[in-house]
């Protein structure tokens, strides 16, 4: 059963540990929640192996995934749902319990997989690796991708003591170039937006 103390020590958390990257919208809040309370609870290595397991695991089971998406589900179903979960995972952080909990009170664990995603950002940041995005409308080929990784890793968005890591994410939309993000900076290379501007400007033209 989940208590009021454990809600707000949650809450309150990230008045005592500062989080590495700082994350936006709902499942951003929630993973630096659970980020600061790992981290007062010297586990944070064991929160980010409880979580990927959790995560693993709904992907695996569409039925688990189906009823997180349930919001009709009432407080004690959703506490039975939990137990379910944590049942299935030996050894279970107890961080991430007490933030099992935490969701189910809000109503919140159709957010998990969201949550993991903005977890593992924070994670990395706190182990100096540092996260980009490649986005491109066809697969970058290793050369194409060890050429970004040196002109990042050389540049002021990489300091000492950090490693970086590539992504490369495909979405036609881009229409050729690329889109490269790096933490909350994005360098917009892509054709795509080039002839989104000639619109605005023959639009504003005319």
């Amino acid at each position: 059963m989940f208590t009021r103390s454990a809600i707000r020590n949650l809450a309150t958390a990230a008045k005592v540990v500062k989080p590495p990257v700082q994350l936006f919208g709902l499942d951003g809040t929630y993973a630096t929640a659970l980020y600061t309370a790992s981290m007062k609870a010297s586990s944070i290595d064991a929160t980010y192996d409880s979580l990927n397991k959790l995560s693993d695991m709904i992907k695996q089971d569409p039925k688990i995934s189906s009823v997180l998406e349930n919001p009709s589900l009432s407080q004690q179903e959703r506490l039975e749902v939990v137990k379910i979960l944590e049942g299935k995972i030996p050894k279970i952080d107890q961080s991430v319990s007490n933030f099992l909990d935490v969701l189910s009170a809000n109503n919140r664990l159709s957010l998990l997989s969201k949550i993991n995603s903005s977890f593992q950002q924070l994670y990395s940041a706190h182990n100096g690796v540092v996260e980009a995005n490649v986005v491109s409308a066809v697969p970058l080929d290793s050369k194409i991708l060890k050429r970004l990784n040196k002109a990042i890793s050389s540049s002021s968005l990489i300091k000492e003591g950090q490693t970086l890591k590539i992504s490369n994410i495909v979405n036609p939309d881009v229409q050729g170039g690329l889109v490269v993000e790096v933490g909350d900076r994005t360098a917009d290379l892509s054709i795509a937006t080039k002839i989104n501007k000639l619109n605005q400007l023959l639009n504003e033209t005319i």
